[in-house]
């Protein structure tokens, strides 16, 4: 493993989740949608699953969702986590492109994709909206394909704790509601590695993972400088 450099940095208070802000008309859709199917999710439910006809949208309203693919090996990618205002199933294909799963108890609103659609067709804010979150889903993607591009393990954690971070607005301690192999089948590694990743930045100073689950960025500019 390379050498750490160092930097230092002020504490950030503790702030709540932040989650991708979309147009306001596409939450004024979802403020007087119903409950979703199943709402609560219980832990390890699919809200969605690869495949499937693509028939619901959904809006996280409390909890954490996983997305993921499995591979025609049998092996899974993890593309994405789904936390509170972010929107699961909106996509352009007739099926799922991958499964997403409740990360303990998810609730959730729902509304059809074919009445967003029709809505969509003659309102053009929503339509708007729609656009936007799909250019942040296609961000996204490609930061994605840049952390897995990333050749070092220890470039590939940092950058996904930083990008996490950032969603939640840099609070003090992250609460990771994934599991560290979650995170491994999201960054492209063995859960081993991100184990023995965790220990090494905690071991430099970087990071105090107080548990499996809550972590604290100590010296985030050098963590950035990791992956500069």
């Amino acid at each position: 493993m390379p050498a750490l450099r160092i930097c230092e940095i002020t504490d950030r208070p503790v702030s709540t989740p932040r989650a991708e802000t979309p147009d306001c008309h596409l939450c004024d859709v979802f403020a007087n949608a119903s409950p979703a199917p199943r709402s609560p999710f219980a832990p390890g439910e699919p809200l969605v699953r690869q495949g499937d006809p693509v028939q619901l949208v959904y809006r996280v309203l409390k909890g954490a969702a996983v997305s993921y693919r499995l591979l025609s090996d049998g092996r899974r990618q993890v593309t994405g986590f789904h936390l509170p205002g972010d929107f699961v199933g909106l996509e352009a294909g007739i099926e799922h492109a991958t499964t997403a799963e409740a990360l303990g108890s998810v609730h959730a609103s729902a509304i059809a994709r074919s009445e967003l659609a029709e809505r969509a067709a003659t309102d053009i804010g929503l339509a708007r909206a729609l656009w936007q979150i799909t250019v942040r889903a296609v961000q996204r993607s490609e930061h994605h394909a840049l952390i897995l591009a990333r050749q070092g393990a220890t470039e590939r954690v940092v950058a996904f704790l930083l990008d996490f971070a950032e969603r939640l607005d840099f609070p003090e301690v992250i609460d990771l509601p994934m599991t560290r192999q979650d995170i491994a089948d999201h960054v492209g590694l063995t859960i081993h590695t991100v184990s023995r990743t965790l220990s090494q930045l905690q071991a430099a100073g970087l990071i105090e993972a107080r548990s499996t689950r809550h972590v604290r960025l100590r010296q985030r500019e050098r963590l950035e400088g990791i992956c500069a």
